[in-house]
């Protein structure tokens, strides 16, 4: 899948709009499973991730339902649904991280060679901050975008501040990153404190190229976390169903 001037809508968008449109030509029948990501993947020419984005795209357009170790199906009312023009729901959380780890790599190689010993200083009271925000299970990353802010102010530029504020913000903006990494929470997912603490160690020693690595490395592991956590969700759906399959055989039981 290609994208052109003509259609420059967000690669997630044109999958989605792909498969809505085959819902309503009745290629995918109201109950029927759709094909799976590596299929979707090779048939559209684009990678897991935006596979992943395209079908929690149509989740929320309440087009399909993720059915644990089945795979994605069409819901009952679907076609109906395709048939009217779905919002755009922004950027995903696979596309801003990817985004993130080429800017954010190079924001922490040149903050390694810039950055006082006051800031390394502020990011340990930071990363400390970030245990106790997880010790706590605090559902909000105040402390993880403050780390991420902080780097970009030890570069001395102001652009570069800039646009790592921004990145963070896109999380809030877009419908379909905040609801992805709202899930990701949901399963579980939490900043990963050791891959900071390997940031912040190639920060004090002054290494731009260890920096660099370290924070590409974490946000990779970002993404690979984001997929693991989109998974797990239809696991627990599929528990909490299971649950409530067994309350209903017990209650049938004791009449």
């Amino acid at each position: 899948m290609t994208t052109t001037t003509a259609d420059a809508r967000k690669l997630y968008q044109q999958v989605a709009d792909a498969v809505a449109k085959a819902i309503r030509g009745q290629r995918y029948p109201t109950g029927g499973r759709l094909p799976s990501e590596r299929d979707l993947a090779e048939e559209f020419g684009v990678s897991r991730p935006t596979i992943r984005e395209a079908m929690i795209a149509l989740e929320i357009w309440g087009l399909v339902e993720a059915r644990h170790g089945s795979g994605i199906y069409v819901t009952a009312g679907a076609k109906k649904a395709a048939e009217t023009t779905e919002p755009e729901l922004d950027i995903g959380a696979f596309e801003l991280t990817e985004a993130r780890r080429l800017v954010e790599g190079e924001v922490c190689a040149l903050a390694a060679s810039t950055i006082t010993d006051e800031e390394i200083e502020q990011l340990t009271q930071i990363v400390k901050a970030m245990i106790a925000e997880n010790a706590a299970d605090v559902a909000g990353e105040k402390a993880d975008r403050s780390f991420h802010v902080t780097i970009a102010q030890a570069t001395r530029n102001a652009a570069l501040v800039t646009v790592v504020e921004e990145l963070w913000d896109i999380r809030y903006k877009s419908p379909l990153c905040a609801a992805m990494l709202s899930r990701a929470r949901q399963a579980g997912s939490r900043p990963l404190i050791d891959d900071h603490e390997l940031i912040l160690n190639a920060l004090r020693t002054r290494r731009p190229a260890e920096a660099r690595q370290a924070m590409r490395d974490h946000l990779g592991r970002v993404i690979e976390d984001l997929l693991a956590a989109t998974e797990m969700e239809a696991l627990q759906k599929a528990r909490s169903e299971t649950a409530a399959r067994r309350t209903e055989l017990a209650r049938r039981g004791s009449i």
